[in-house]
């Protein structure tokens, strides 16, 4: 099984097309959307409804669960006083334009989605969630240390656990300690469809694999590839430049920052 798993469109339409254009052409077996589909440019109406035409699983961001709930903090946990005045502005933004009933959508929407695979008389236990099982806006960088991520993917029964809020994609195989019973999970951070951060302006999704061998005992047996796509990144950035929204966030997409 192949399955897709993107996050982080943050209203960029453009960015979200050219993603569902490139999964169409994967021809996966399933997709998850892992949230955060407003914020930051000019189209989260349109990105919510392109989401539900088309029936995408999808759990709710920091960012939904704020606009939802029409609150003035997407709970982004800025640290700088001139990230939270930008911040304050994006919000305010996205909550004037965002729509009644695409509002109930984003507050309606699951905290965490769990797939449980029997395979071989083995469980395989998918959790997908936005920051972590824990918090929706927590981050779960790459540097984590292991036996804290281990801790959180063993609390939360997770052999395998996809995420995204960092918008900064990696794959970590957690081993667990004793030697002689091997039993390997799997951190996977799909990275950002509309507002990468790791310095490559193109879009990301994930395509994890899972086959009738995948097990836990084999740490080789779970597949992930990260796939990059090119869009439009100067229609995306020129629609923030031409909105209230701050300029800083055009440049931000330009660069993958």
């Amino acid at each position: 099984m192949r399955i897709a798993l993107f996050s982080d469109i943050h209203a960029n339409l453009p960015a979200l097309e050219a993603c569902l254009k490139s999964i169409d052409e994967q021809k996966p077996d399933a997709i998850y959307c892992l949230g955060d589909l407003v914020g930051y440019n000019i189209w989260p109406n349109e990105v919510i409804n392109e989401i539900r035409k088309r029936g995408i699983p999808t759990i709710a961001g920091n960012y939904d669960q704020g606009i939802g709930l029409m609150s003035d903090d997407c709970g982004c946990a800025y640290k700088e006083e001139h990230e939270k005045d930008l911040g304050k502005i994006s919000i305010g933004f996205t909550n004037s334009i965002v729509k009644p009933d695409e509002r109930k959508y984003l507050r309606t929407l699951p905290a965490h989605i769990k797939v449980e695979f029997q395979l071989n008389n083995d469980k395989l236990n998918l959790l997908l969630v936005h920051g972590s099982p824990r918090k929706i806006n927590e981050y779960l960088f790459e540097d984590r240390d292991e036996k804290s991520m281990l801790r959180i993917m063993e609390g939360a029964d997770a052999d395998i656990m996809c995420f995204g809020h960092t918008h900064k994609p990696y794959h970590r195989i957690l081993p667990k300690e004793e030697t002689d019973n091997p039993h390997y999970r799997h951190a996977i951070n799909i990275g950002s469809v509309g507002k990468p951060k790791d310095n490559n302006p193109k879009g990301c999704y994930g395509m994890l694999t899972i086959t009738a061998d995948s097990s836990i005992t084999n740490k080789d047996s779970v597949q992930v590839e990260f796939i990059r796509f090119d869009y439009d990144i100067e229609k995306a950035a020129k629609a923030v430049e031409d909105s209230p929204l701050p300029n800083e966030y055009a440049d931000m997409l330009r660069r993958g920052f």
